[in-house]
Protein backbone atom coordinates (compact mmCIF):
# COMPACT_ATOMS: atom_id res chain seq x y z
CA UNK A 1 0.00 0.00 0.00
CA UNK A 2 1.43 3.42 -1.17
CA UNK A 3 2.06 6.04 1.86
CA UNK A 4 0.34 8.92 2.46
CA UNK A 5 3.20 11.56 2.14
CA UNK A 6 7.07 11.15 1.46
CA UNK A 7 9.83 13.30 2.93
CA UNK A 8 12.05 14.83 0.28
CA UNK A 9 14.97 12.29 2.26
CA UNK A 10 12.23 9.16 1.81
CA UNK A 11 11.33 10.21 -2.00
CA UNK A 12 14.73 10.14 -2.75
CA UNK A 13 15.80 7.31 -1.69
CA UNK A 14 13.01 5.03 -3.03
CA UNK A 15 13.03 6.95 -6.51
CA UNK A 16 17.08 6.07 -6.08
CA UNK A 17 15.69 2.34 -5.83
CA UNK A 18 13.46 3.02 -8.99
CA UNK A 19 16.14 3.94 -11.02
CA UNK A 20 18.74 1.50 -10.26
CA UNK A 21 16.48 -1.33 -11.09
CA UNK A 22 16.30 -0.05 -14.78
CA UNK A 23 17.40 3.06 -17.12
CA UNK A 24 14.49 5.80 -16.94
CA UNK A 25 13.85 9.20 -18.52
CA UNK A 26 13.47 12.23 -16.56
CA UNK A 27 9.62 11.92 -17.84
CA UNK A 28 8.89 8.45 -15.89
CA UNK A 29 10.51 9.60 -12.81
CA UNK A 30 8.94 12.88 -12.59
CA UNK A 31 5.27 10.60 -13.45
CA UNK A 32 6.57 8.55 -10.77
CA UNK A 33 7.25 11.17 -8.09
CA UNK A 34 3.85 12.63 -8.86
CA UNK A 35 1.93 9.67 -8.55
CA UNK A 36 4.16 8.74 -5.27
CA UNK A 37 2.26 12.71 -4.15
CA UNK A 38 5.46 14.51 -3.96
CA UNK A 39 5.29 18.34 -4.68
CA UNK A 40 6.66 19.89 -7.57
CA UNK A 41 9.25 21.74 -5.61
CA UNK A 42 10.51 18.50 -3.85
CA UNK A 43 10.83 16.92 -7.77
CA UNK A 44 12.89 20.05 -8.57
CA UNK A 45 15.30 19.14 -5.86
CA UNK A 46 15.47 15.78 -6.75
CA UNK A 47 16.04 14.97 -10.40
CA UNK A 48 19.35 17.58 -10.44
CA UNK A 49 19.92 14.95 -7.03
CA UNK A 50 19.74 11.96 -9.39
CA UNK A 51 21.29 13.17 -12.70
CA UNK A 52 24.35 14.43 -10.51
CA UNK A 53 24.42 10.73 -8.60
CA UNK A 54 24.25 9.21 -12.11
CA UNK A 55 21.33 7.85 -11.44
CA UNK A 56 19.26 9.26 -14.59
CA UNK A 57 20.63 9.88 -17.98
CA UNK A 58 18.96 10.36 -20.58
CA UNK A 59 21.51 9.57 -23.17
CA UNK A 60 21.94 6.08 -21.30
CA UNK A 61 18.51 5.46 -21.50
CA UNK A 62 17.75 6.56 -25.26
CA UNK A 63 20.69 4.04 -26.18
CA UNK A 64 19.28 1.00 -24.14
CA UNK A 65 15.57 1.82 -25.04
CA UNK A 66 16.42 1.72 -28.45
CA UNK A 67 18.64 -1.24 -28.31
CA UNK A 68 16.07 -3.58 -26.14
CA UNK A 69 13.18 -2.33 -28.64
CA UNK A 70 15.43 -3.23 -31.63
CA UNK A 71 16.51 -6.69 -29.99
CA UNK A 72 13.62 -7.44 -27.96
CA UNK A 73 10.61 -6.50 -29.69
CA UNK A 74 11.97 -6.43 -33.17
CA UNK A 75 11.20 -2.40 -33.16
CA UNK A 76 12.35 -0.36 -36.83
CA UNK A 77 14.07 3.01 -36.14
CA UNK A 78 10.63 4.74 -36.94
CA UNK A 79 8.92 3.26 -33.72
CA UNK A 80 11.83 3.89 -31.85
CA UNK A 81 12.26 7.26 -32.33
CA UNK A 82 8.43 8.04 -32.20
CA UNK A 83 8.23 6.33 -28.49
CA UNK A 84 11.70 8.27 -27.29
CA UNK A 85 10.21 11.77 -28.81
CA UNK A 86 6.76 10.86 -26.25
CA UNK A 87 9.43 10.42 -23.50
CA UNK A 88 10.32 13.97 -24.17
CA UNK A 89 13.55 13.06 -25.38
CA UNK A 90 15.44 15.80 -27.52
CA UNK A 91 16.62 14.91 -31.29
CA UNK A 92 20.80 15.10 -30.43
CA UNK A 93 20.27 12.10 -27.52
CA UNK A 94 17.52 10.13 -29.73
CA UNK A 95 20.52 10.19 -32.77
CA UNK A 96 23.11 8.74 -29.87
CA UNK A 97 20.70 5.71 -28.45
CA UNK A 98 19.80 5.00 -32.25
CA UNK A 99 23.87 4.76 -33.00
CA UNK A 100 23.09 1.32 -31.08
CA UNK A 101 21.67 -0.80 -33.91
CA UNK A 102 24.15 -1.14 -36.46
CA UNK A 103 22.95 -1.60 -40.16
CA UNK A 104 24.10 -5.09 -40.84
CA UNK A 105 22.07 -5.74 -37.92
CA UNK A 106 19.25 -3.65 -38.86
CA UNK A 107 19.08 -5.72 -42.66
CA UNK A 108 19.43 -9.05 -40.91
CA UNK A 109 16.46 -8.31 -38.53
CA UNK A 110 14.04 -6.84 -40.94
CA UNK A 111 14.76 -9.71 -43.34
CA UNK A 112 14.08 -12.15 -40.63
CA UNK A 113 11.06 -10.74 -39.51
CA UNK A 114 9.53 -10.17 -42.98
CA UNK A 115 9.87 -14.22 -43.80
CA UNK A 116 8.80 -14.83 -40.41
CA UNK A 117 5.78 -12.80 -41.18
CA UNK A 118 5.72 -13.58 -44.58
CA UNK A 119 5.16 -17.54 -43.19
CA UNK A 120 2.06 -16.94 -41.23
CA UNK A 121 0.31 -14.63 -44.38
CA UNK A 122 -1.36 -18.34 -45.06
CA UNK A 123 -4.46 -17.23 -46.25
CA UNK A 124 -3.78 -14.32 -48.70
CA UNK A 125 -3.26 -16.29 -52.42
CA UNK A 126 -3.77 -12.80 -53.96
CA UNK A 127 -0.17 -11.23 -54.31
CA UNK A 128 -0.92 -7.82 -53.78
CA UNK A 129 -3.03 -8.00 -50.42
CA UNK A 130 -0.14 -10.74 -49.30
CA UNK A 131 2.39 -7.92 -49.69
CA UNK A 132 0.21 -5.49 -48.01
CA UNK A 133 -0.51 -6.98 -45.19
CA UNK A 134 3.73 -8.05 -44.86
CA UNK A 135 4.16 -4.40 -45.61
CA UNK A 136 1.15 -3.06 -43.19
CA UNK A 137 2.77 -5.30 -40.61
CA UNK A 138 6.29 -3.97 -40.95
CA UNK A 139 5.05 -0.64 -41.11
CA UNK A 140 3.23 -0.55 -38.11
CA UNK A 141 6.36 -1.78 -36.25
CA UNK A 142 8.35 0.82 -37.07
CA UNK A 143 10.38 0.13 -40.23
CA UNK A 144 10.82 2.84 -42.85
CA UNK A 145 8.64 2.54 -45.80
CA UNK A 146 11.26 2.72 -48.23
CA UNK A 147 12.50 -0.47 -46.89
CA UNK A 148 8.97 -2.05 -46.24
CA UNK A 149 7.71 -2.20 -49.70
CA UNK A 150 11.28 -2.97 -51.49
CA UNK A 151 11.43 -5.92 -49.34
CA UNK A 152 7.93 -6.27 -49.97
CA UNK A 153 8.48 -6.97 -53.36
CA UNK A 154 11.75 -9.29 -53.30
CA UNK A 155 10.08 -11.48 -51.19
CA UNK A 156 6.67 -11.70 -53.08
CA UNK A 157 7.42 -11.22 -56.86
Amino acid sequence: MPKDSYTVEEATRSIERYCAYQERCHKDVEDKLKSMGVIQLAIDEIIPHLIHHKFLNETRYAEAFARGKFRIKSWGRVRIVRELKMKGLNERTIKIGLKEISDVDYEIALDTLSRKRLQQITTESDKYKKRKKLADYLLYRGWESHLVYAKAVELIP
